[in-house]
């Protein structure tokens, strides 16, 4: 085991080295945010450091990343501003030029003429004309004159509202507001069109790709790219050989033929854990009703049946919703089950556990229903704008709530620490067979509220490029780093429990999975960082760790089908049947979700085109829901199981079970994907802002591939449905039941 322990020890110092160093290379050369924008041939500053600033906190408020995207990172209704202001910048200097020099359009010109202009436009725009001195940008009054044209063609839309944004009438009527907003869409397009000092690419590497400017896929893009398929393929032949020829069978120390937890007592803690699945049922309810008011906003922009609903939920709003209740309630299952194993851990019930738990729950309802009424609060701008940036909207996918929740979250996390971990280290001094097992699940534990903090790094006037950062830290490195080491090792627990692992296999299969999956996964977090005002070095060492991400998935699934197919002859098996199969389906689509949709996005040539596309959508689906929500799903019912003292009836289970897994399939097969493919190929051949772009996305064949999204979503829904049924109905049983 100390070469086991070796192995891990030096894999996450080492790569946490390498991720903070690029952290600093990030702060070091983001991209500039000037202290006055300067017209070259009249002096005048039309912008301010200030206004940028203010503007990107007007964008946070009116659900930032919830409204369109910056940089590819946001939602995918609305267009990328970024690029779309670059694309409309481009197209009315090349016509105002052609009518001042030719007296006609630029498409109308002939080959030799279109070259000479676009020449003289990707001077204007690519040279980095940024002052270090005095700190100052400047720009020709041309390229002025398209800032006013686009400024006022964004007023419009935020003012007036555009129904196939999605965007309602009255989202943003401050003149003032209005107007910054415009300076911070100039900036983030500055960055995504002007050469860093002494290079012939961007600050955000040539993203996005914009023909017209001449943004084309960088070198280092394409080499790193074929680097990270080689080290795939690499790793997974390496992984394979060593899985094949050392792998331990996993056998039980004995073959039980009854339960080993059949007589398992209960603690009063246990029982107060139970009222989490009603909520947590609840709130994958109202999740996937939100999901649906989302996703029909794609298709008829401002109604629901008709129904005038954007007045009262707009889009921003409910996509907010629909991704933030997902991390709630993910998360909430997490915690509950740690909090219900804890005494099972130890072998005894911790003072004030009780207490700690009702006190969690009251937070958690707190904590849930009050960042969402301050979203909606944010969004409809009843707030000044620090004042958004605490109790309302931070703009920030994934990382919404305002910073007031934050805090009070991550106080919870730490009870949460606290509660669990002292259990856990009262059995690790009892010093047997587990230990191993019990120190990584320890680990795991006060990592779960450590890494938190991350989102708690930047302030409320950080740039963007840092606020990404640290953003990527919190959703990858908490929810794809050290929650799925906590739940490798909360299998692995529940399997030894059942005497389907031996503490050795347990305790050494955990800490070696944990090893692979933090190999690729703490600097795999880069991957997430290449176009987002950062420098070369996330593309490199993010292309090449984000490939061993993958690595690991390809033999996902392996050890529980294998100690299911050695005890299922035994009958008492049988009544884990439905977690263990959600078990299953989380290896399923850790491969094929995490793993395949994964990959597909994460090598920088593959990013470049598509991005913030629905090959995104894709990723996100399959691997957020179809691994962290089945397995957050698999671990309340084998609690349930553990709890409940009668034969399950498990139609509804079955039903779900199905339900889900189908109806997650056909969504991605019948609309996400298709809709993805034809971005892709679009934003290739022509540019990313024509993927982007209502021409198509409300194109016949895409508004007809939005529609037949819903076979796949009623068939999900039909599947939510049975398992919050089930969930309630046995967890009242349960709560009813007298120990």
């Amino acid at each position: 085991m100390k070469k086991v322990w070796i192995a891990f020890s030096c894999v996450v110092i080492l790569s946490f080295i390498a991720l903070i160093w690029v952290g600093t290379e990030v702060y070091q050369k983001q991209p500039p945010i000037p202290e006055t924008v300067i017209i070259k041939e009249t002096g005048q500053t039309i912008f301010t450091k200030e206004d940028i600033q203010t503007g990107q906190n007007v964008w946070e408020s009116i659900g930032g990343m919830e409204v369109g995207s910056i940089w590819g990172h946001g939602s995918y209704v609305a267009p990328d501003w970024s690029a779309d202001w670059i694309h409309k910048e481009a197209v009315f200097m090349l016509n105002s030029w052609a009518k001042r020099d030719y007296n006609s359009t630029y498409e109308n010109l002939d080959v030799e003429r279109k070259a000479a202009l676009k020449a003289r436009l990707i001077k204007h725009i690519k040279t980095n004309t940024y002052n270090p001195s005095n700190e100052s940008i400047t720009i020709s009054q041309d390229r002025y004159n398209a800032i006013v044209s686009n400024s006022k063609h964004y007023a419009d839309i935020f003012s007036n509202g555009h129904e196939k944004y999605a965007i309602p009438k009255g989202a943003l009527v401050d003149v003032d507001k209005l107007a910054k907003l415009n300076t911070f869409l100039f900036w983030t397009s500055w960055a995504a069109s002007t050469n860093r000092p002494d290079k012939d690419y961007t600050y955000t590497s040539n993203w996005p790709h914009e023909p017209l400017i001449n943004n084309t896929i960088t070198a280092d893009s394409q080499i790193w790219s074929g680097f990270s398929v080689v080290l795939l393929l690499l790793f997974i032949g390496i992984l394979t050989y060593y899985y094949l020829r050392n792998h331990e069978k996993g056998h039980a120390v004995v073959h039980p033929k009854e339960d080993p937890l059949e007589k398992m007592v209960f603690t009063r803690s246990q029982k107060s854990v139970l009222k989490y699945f009603i909520v947590i049922s609840l709130l994958i309810a109202l999740q996937v009703v939100l999901g649906a008011i989302t996703v029909h906003y794609t298709v008829e922009g401002q109604s629901f049946f008709g129904f005038d609903l954007s007045s009262f939920l707009p889009y921003s709003i409910t996509r907010t919703w629909h991704t933030q209740l997902a991390v709630f309630w993910i998360a909430a299952t997490w915690l509950a089950t740690g909090l219900f194993l804890a005494p099972m851990i130890s072998g005894k019930e911790m003072k004030f556990q009780v207490f700690g738990i009702n006190f969690l729950f009251g937070a958690l309802l707190a904590i849930v229903l009050g960042s969402l009424a301050g979203e909606w609060l944010g969004v409809h701008q009843f707030f000044d704008l620090t004042t958004n940036f605490f109790f309302g909207h931070q703009g920030y996918e994934y990382m919404d709530l305002g910073r007031f929740w934050q805090i009070f979250l991550a106080i919870g996390l730490v009870l949460w620490v606290l509660m669990v971990g002292r259990h856990v280290v009262f059995a690790i001094k009892k010093n047997d067979d587990s230990k191993h097992l019990l120190i990584i699940l320890l680990i795991s534990v006060i990592a779960i509220g450590m890494f938190f903090f991350s989102g708690l790094m930047y302030g409320e006037n950080s740039s963007l490029p840092v606020i990404n950062y640290w953003r990527w830290w919190l959703v990858h490195l908490w929810v794809e780093g050290f929650f799925e080491v906590f739940a490798t090792v909360i299998i692995a627990f529940i399997f030894l429990r059942m005497k389907i692992l031996s503490a050795k296999t347990a305790g050494r299969a955990s800490i070696a999975s944990a090893t692979i999956f933090l190999a690729g996964g703490i600097i795999g977090t880069l991957h997430h960082l290449y176009y987002s005002g950062t420098p070369v070095q996330a593309i490199a060492l993010g292309a090449t760790f984000s490939a061993l991400e993958v690595v690991p998935l390809t033999l996902m699934g392996f050890e529980i089908r294998e100690n299911w197919n050695l005890l299922k002859s035994h009958k008492w098996v049988q009544n884990y049947k439905w977690p263990i199969f959600f078990f299953i389906a989380v290896a399923f689509w850790n491969m094929v979700g995490a793993g395949v949709f994964g990959f597909l996005i994460n090598p920088p040539i593959a990013l470049y085109y598509i991005q913030g596309l629905n090959t995104t959508a894709v990723h996100a689906h399959t691997a957020l829901f179809g691994v962290y929500g089945l397995l957050g799903m698999g671990f309340i019912i084998i609690c349930l199981r553990f709890y409940s003292d009668r034969v399950w009836n498990s139609t509804k289970l079955k039903r779900a079970f199905w339900f889900l897994n189908i109806g997650l399939v056909a969504m991605v097969v019948l609309s996400l994907l298709p809709i993805g493919i034809i971005q892709a190929y679009t934003s290739i051949t022509e540019g990313y802002s024509f993927a982007r772009s209502e021409d198509l996305l409300y194109s016949p064949t895409v508004q007809t591939l939005k529609w037949m999204r819903m076979i796949g979503d009623i068939i999900f829904s039909v599947g939510i449905f049975y398992f919050c049924w089930f969930t309630i109905q046995e967890t009242l049983y349960c709560l009813k039941r007298k120990n």
